[in-house]
């Protein structure tokens, strides 16, 4: 027999990573990629699999610890001694406060675990290294409040999300906070000064709003006592819509965002794809429009490159990232709720390929086995509801890329042809864009060239 460490795999473009579960415990014996521990980032949870079949001798971690590539989370017994195994790369530096940056390497396949799970989240805890961590099943992203008070003070804050849940619990703006730590990073050191400040001086400190809305002076959220009304039922939040809950509401309150809608006629190309399917039925091929509009949108991408670009805003000088590659995510459906998925060189692959590939990433979501780097790097999102109904949404756009469309349900209409009315099948495209980089022209020029390839196709080849 011999000890071996058990070291966090590559989970892609993530660091700081909670713990959230536990799964054995020493003298456990486990098989090969049997779950160990859980974590859960901003975009997924995944599981860290044994490397070898063996027992475990001490696992090193407890929920509320973060870990990174490279992190060491116990040790195990194991048979014979294993070959060598490839350097483990460092641990990435910790990130800036809000959401992962796109990264085109692919995880080494952690699992997701389940993502309806309705556990409620534990007491806080302090991390093995003494950072505030948050409760499981929680991570430590900014709210939409802290980002509006940081925003209407004048001020970027630049924290790491566990020094922003710290700023949170002890109530601090930190658009008020004078950072001392690298490049202007706020630490905890300068969090425990401002508080220790404020309390010695409370005259020089700034007044609560009279809402208490943090900076917005918005009213407080309502307390309703709903048992007073009738029965009721408390269902806790799945893991997923606790985690796009925080995403969601910074991209709402930080993306001056404009929704422009268009509408394709998509006649001819409804009938080919039904062509094709019922020729191909035998080989399996399924054509989706889902696809057909994945190569359109890759289309007006290159024609467009301003809508496949990202603003940084974390340089001294803010500036474009314009994108050489281009990787579409697109929303699925889950029972714990949407995820995306994200095809990568979608621009390089056959509208078959696309479809099948679609399908492919959908089963995985549904079944909660998505791996982290499959839910990253994307350059534009398709939010699709057209197989439920709708005539069009406003979509809000996934930061930090500038643009969204979605998708309703397409249906017919009259159409005026010049001398009569036609019946024609029309597919409503709401393209929601970014208009600190896009201005209404553009995105009204790019939703209409991709009606327009819609009702052509024959015009990706131009």
């Amino acid at each position: 027999m011999s000890t071996i460490n058990i070291e966090v795999p590559d989970i892609g473009d993530f660091s700081d990573v909670p713990v959230i579960e536990v799964m054995v415990k020493p003298g456990d014996r486990v098989e090969a990629d049997a779950p160990l521990v859980s974590l859960e980032s901003d975009k997924a949870t995944m599981d860290i699999p044994a490397p070898h079949a063996g027992v475990i001798g001490q696992i090193t971690v407890k929920v509320g610890d973060r870990v990174s590539q490279g992190s060491v989370i116990g040790t195990m017994e194991v048979g014979e001694t294993p070959a060598a195994d490839a350097p483990t790369a460092p641990a990435a530096p910790t990130p800036a406060a809000t959401s992962a940056t796109p990264a085109p390497a692919v995880a080494a396949a952690p699992a997701v675990a389940a993502v309806a799970s309705n556990a409620v989240p534990a007491a806080t805890t302090q991390s093995a290294r003494g950072d505030y961590a948050p409760a499981a099943g929680m991570v430590a992203l900014p709210s939409a409040a802290d980002i509006a008070a940081e925003l209407v003070g004048g001020k970027k804050a630049h924290a790491s999300p566990s020094m922003r849940a710290y700023a949170r619990e002890l109530g601090v703006d930190l658009a008020r906070v004078k950072a001392s730590g690298p490049k202007g990073r706020i630490t905890r050191e300068d969090i425990n000064a401002f508080v220790k400040g404020a309390l010695q001086s409370p005259a020089t400190s700034a007044p609560a709003t009279a809402g208490g809305g943090s900076g917005l002076d918005l009213l407080p959220w309502p307390k309703v006592d709903f048992t007073k009304f009738g029965d009721i039922e408390r269902k806790p939040l799945s893991r997923i819509r606790k985690l796009s809950a925080a995403n969601l509401a910074r991209n709402w309150v930080m993306i001056p965002a404009v929704t422009y809608h268009e509408e394709a006629d998509v006649t001819e190309l409804e009938a080919f794809r039904q062509q094709i399917n019922a020729e191909q039925a035998k080989a399996g091929v399924k054509l989706t429009m889902l696809a057909f509009i994945i190569k359109a949108v890759c289309s007006a991408l290159k024609k467009f490159p301003e809508f496949n670009s990202s603003i940084d805003l974390q340089a001294e000088e803010p500036a474009l990232i314009m994108k050489q590659y281009c990787h579409i995510g697109f929303a699925a459906d889950t029972p714990g709720g949407l995820v995306v998925p994200v095809i990568r060189d979608a621009d390089r692959k056959g509208v078959a390929q696309l479809a099948a590939e679609c399908g492919e990433l959908a089963a995985r979501a549904r079944d909660g086995k998505l791996s982290a780097a499959e839910m990253q790097g994307a350059c534009f999102t398709i939010s699709s509801v057209g197989g439920l109904g709708g005539t069009g949404f406003a979509p809000i756009i996934n930061a930090p890329e500038v643009a969204i469309l979605g998708v309703s349900r397409s249906t017919m209409k009259p159409v005026w042809d010049g001398s009569t009315f036609q019946p024609r099948l029309i597919l409503p495209l709401s393209l929601t864009a970014d208009h600190r980089v896009i201005d209404g022209a553009a995105a009204t020029r790019f939703n209409a060239h991709v009606a327009a390839l819609l009702a052509d196709m024959r015009r990706v080849l131009m």
